[in-house]
């Protein structure tokens, strides 16, 4: 069976010349191909790693890059912040034509879907989304320069480069024309708070960006999925986990999501959870929730148009773009102060 975007010859080949031993077979198998990165699971005889490559098409800049996910992680290690032990970078796409990552195979349960999440009794969801939220605090007070990520992002200026960016992600990626996007960049731009924080960010933190432990569904075994990653603004995280909540997010991910279900704490309960873990005060908070639904919108018409060009980006892609508006909408909401 041919994989997209995957040679596992010459994977194996990349593995052994960076001294990585490879016993007997070398099998491959796609494990999520869908909304961002292409993600596989390949297994000898004796390990198993996970590898990570951009989408085969429709690329947009910074959204898939690799390298800043293996910095990030590489990091990471020993901090007390569950990752994946790191393997290999390929940065120039030596082994596949694009990037790549390879990382130790973490054993557990991925929460994607509704299915998934029934799995959980309410007790456990509960303690679970507990969990996840005091690791994001633990994150956030990471000590990234003796973390060697000093140089990772330049949290000075972040939240208008992010207005900045999302905006010219919307030029690049838009499948038709919405005026009210451009009133809430305008928008956006004029809010921005006069002070934020700096942190190591994560950039896609929720539920099924998490591997929980096989038994306990309330151990975080790992977090996954960095190449959003940066120095930046903590509440930027915060909002975003918040507003996956909203159910137009399962357009987005061509699913029932987890996380959009109301068996999960609501986007207040979360938010007043990481204040609490936290101690961080969340001030201009409509700015950070109007940011964070800004993005989602742009990320939604995104896939749709790498669907429309052709990319691998799973079921329902050509309708992910239906949830822009109302992204758009909300975040236009949080600037006017109207809760959802």
């Amino acid at each position: 069976m041919t994989l997209p975007g995957m040679d596992a010859a010459a994977l194996r080949r990349y593995l052994e010349a960076q001294g990585v031993a490879v016993r007997g077979e070398l099998r491959v198998e796609l494990i999520s191909g869908g909304r961002s990165n292409l993600t596989y699971k390949a297994c000898d005889d004796q390990s198993n790693w996970v590898v990570r490559r951009p989408p085969v098409s429709g690329l947009t800049p910074s959204a898939h890059d690799m390298a800043r996910e293996f910095a990030v992680t590489n990091a990471l290690q020993g901090t007390g912040i569950p990752v994946a032990r790191t393997v290999a970078l390929d940065a120039d796409g030596t082994a596949l034509g694009a990037p790549m990552t390879v990382v130790e195979f973490v054993a557990g349960r991925v929460v994607r879907d509704f299915d998934d999440l029934r799995a959980l009794t309410d007790e456990q969801v509960t303690a679970t989304a507990d969990e996840l939220v005091r690791v994001l605090a633990n994150l956030h007070e990471v000590d990234y320069r003796a973390a060697g990520l000093g140089e990772f992002g330049r949290p000075e200026g972040f939240l208008g480069r992010q207005v900045a960016l999302w905006a010219n992600q919307w030029e690049r990626v838009k499948t038709r024309e919405l005026p009210d996007v451009a009133v809430l960049s305008t928008r956006l731009a004029e809010s921005i708070p006069r002070h934020s924080a700096a942190s190591i960010v994560h950039g896609d933190y929720r539920i099924d960006n998490i591997i929980l432990d096989a038994i306990d569904p309330t151990v975080v075994r790992a977090v996954v999925d960095w190449e959003l990653s940066t120095l930046g603004d903590p509440l930027t995280d915060v909002a975003l986990m918040c507003v996956y909540r909203n159910p137009a997010f399962d357009l987005v991910l061509g699913t029932r999501a987890a996380w959009t279900s109301d068996r999960l704490p609501s986007a207040d309960e979360l938010a007043q959870a990481y204040a609490t873990a936290s101690g961080r005060d969340l001030g201009d908070w409509n700015f950070y929730l109007a940011l964070a639904n800004f993005k989602l919108g742009v990320v939604g018409e995104g896939i749709t148009h790498r669907a429309l060009q052709g990319a691998s980006s799973g079921s329902g892609a050509e309708r992910a773009a239906d949830a822009t508006p109302e992204f758009i909408a909300a975040g236009l909401r949080a600037l006017n102060g109207v809760s959802a």
